[in-house]
C-alpha cells in the first residue's frame, strides 16, 4: 500500500485508537482526579501519534525514522505509566491489559515500519 498521508500509516491508526481509549479511561474515576498521572498518560499517548505525523512531514527518511523512534519511546513511557495506574487501582486489570496491548501493538508496528524504511531503497 502506498502511503500518501500520515493517516494511512497503520501505527498512527493504532495510536489514534490508543489515544481515544486513554482519554476515555482517564476521564473517569480516581484516575480523573490524579491530574499529574492523567496528564502524563494523555501526553505520552498523544506523543505517539504526533511524532509519527511530524516525522512523516519531515521530508527525509532519516528524520522520519528519528521521529518514529521518539514515538516508540512514548509508547514505552505509556506502558510504564499504566503500571502506576494499575498499582493505584485507578484502572482494572482488564483495562490495563487492553491499553498495554494497544501500546505494544503501536510500538511493534512502528518498529516494523522503521525496518521497512531502513531496508527500502529510496525512490527518485
Amino acid at each position: 500500500m502506498l502511503i500518501k498521508k500520515f493517516e494511512d500509516i497503520r501505527s498512527w491508526q493504532i495510536s489514534r485508537e490508543l489515544v481515544r481509549e486513554v482519554y476515555s479511561i482517564s476521564s473517569k474515576g480516581a484516575l480523573a482526579k490524579d491530574f499529574g498521572l492523567k496528564d502524563q498518560m494523555r501526553r505520552a499517548a498523544g506523543s505517539i501519534m504526533h511524532n509519527i505525523a511530524e516525522g512523516f512531514g519531515s521530508g527525509s527518511r532519516p528524520e522520519f525514522i528519528r521521529f518514529l523512534r521518539y514515538a516508540q519511546r512514548s509508547a514505552t513511557e505509556l506502558m510504564s505509566q499504566l503500571y502506576i495506574a494499575l498499582d493505584q487501582a485507578y484502572i482494572t486489570q482488564d483495562q490495563f491489559e487492553q491499553l498495554r496491548k494497544l501500546a505494544e501493538d503501536a510500538h511493534a508496528t512502528i518498529g516494523g515500519f522503521i525496518k521497512h524504511l531502513q531496508t527500502k531503497k529510496p525512490t527518485g
